[in-house]
């Protein structure tokens, strides 16, 4: 299934010697503020691109204790932002609790939603609910034309999402002074975004003129070769060229701006991670404490990041991060 190329994780990686090369530093953390949480696997999609591999028979979630570790470590560390991710995560049968909790405790939210959720059975009172609460919402729509969509997600994606995002609309996502909906989008295959500035105002037009919807912001994700993405790039034979593509496109201004320098990603079990492909590689935050239970800040931020040629997907060209382009 792997490339020659694929994924060195063990010991002094290459992507870490190009960072020492052009830093002078190993990578290490600079500040946390974001905790990034996956609380469940689940999800009513089974995505092309999907890194933790995601589906409706997935049973992984986490437990309301860790959901609560989870709040205080983000208490703890200062941390202005909780971003909720999966899986769907509105399939977590906590997830409204958790999301309330994260309120109280005057956190920003921020949720991983693939839009389609919001049209199964149980969900429909999600919109309202989102915006009574002002959660920041970033939805997943790759591209703005359905083909494209459909190829990545699955039949009659694009539509479904696309009735979801009027929903959002209608009860003030996407305006200039209701909740906030981002979208993003990711290549359908292995090369790089275009420009992020130059892609929002096509989806803009786009989706305006089509659907006459409307969304706040786009970001661009680089895909990741690893999960079920790095599988189709190694039954095409295309994993070594995608891997030297992202490496040729190295860019040294995207390092400060890096989003495992700045957050704690904890996975549904609960152990702690530099960042959401960490967590799907199975590779754990080299702290002493694993569990978030046992979070202590200042040691986490001064550990150095577990690397492996994944992370040049992070650093190619104009970067790539939870949100968005880095430069």
């Amino acid at each position: 299934m792997t490339s020659s190329m694929t994924l060195n994780i063990l010991g002094e990686s290459h992507f870490n010697q190009v960072i020492r090369d052009a830093s002078g530093n190993p990578l290490t953390g600079a500040s946390i503020d974001t905790v990034q949480v996956n609380i469940g696997l689940r999800c009513n999609l089974a995505c092309r691109h999907c890194h933790v591999e995601s589906s409706p028979k997935r049973e992984e979630q986490m437990t309301w204790d860790t959901m609560q570790a989870v709040l205080a470590a983000a208490k703890a560390g200062g941390a202005q932002t909780l971003d909720i991710t999966g899986g769907a995560p509105e399939m977590h049968p906590d997830f409204c609790r958790f999301v309330d909790r994260a309120i109280a405790q005057q956190l920003k939210v921020m949720v991983r939603t693939n839009l389609t959720i919001m049209l199964e059975d149980g969900y429909a009172d999600l919109p309202s609910w989102y915006a009574q609460r002002g959660v920041h919402l970033v939805a997943s729509l790759p591209c703005y034309l359905p083909v494209n969509v459909d190829r990545q997600r699955g039949r009659h994606v694009y539509r479904g999402s696309i009735d979801v995002i009027k929903q959002l609309n209608a009860v003030g996502y996407g305006h200039d002074q209701g909740p906030v909906l981002d979208l993003v989008y990711n290549p359908g295959g292995p090369a790089l975004p275009p420009a992020q500035k130059e892609l929002e105002q096509a989806y803009r037009l786009a989706l305006f003129d089509e659907h006459d919807i409307r969304f706040n912001h786009l970001f661009t994700i680089t895909n990741v070769p690893i999960g079920r993405f790095l599988h189709d790039l190694a039954r095409e034979g295309k994993a070594d060229e995608y891997l030297q593509l992202l490496r040729d496109s190295f860019n040294p201004q995207t390092i400060d701006g890096l989003m495992c320098r700045h957050q704690l990603h904890v996975g549904w079990d609960g152990t702690m991670f530099d960042c959401d492909f960490n967590y799907a590689l199975g590779l754990p935050a080299e702290t002493d404490a694993q569990h978030v239970r046992d979070f202590e800040p200042r040691q986490y931020i001064a550990r150095k990041i577990v690397t492996g040629d994944h992370c040049f997907a992070c650093t190619a060209g104009a970067g790539s991060s939870c949100t968005g382009a880095l430069t």
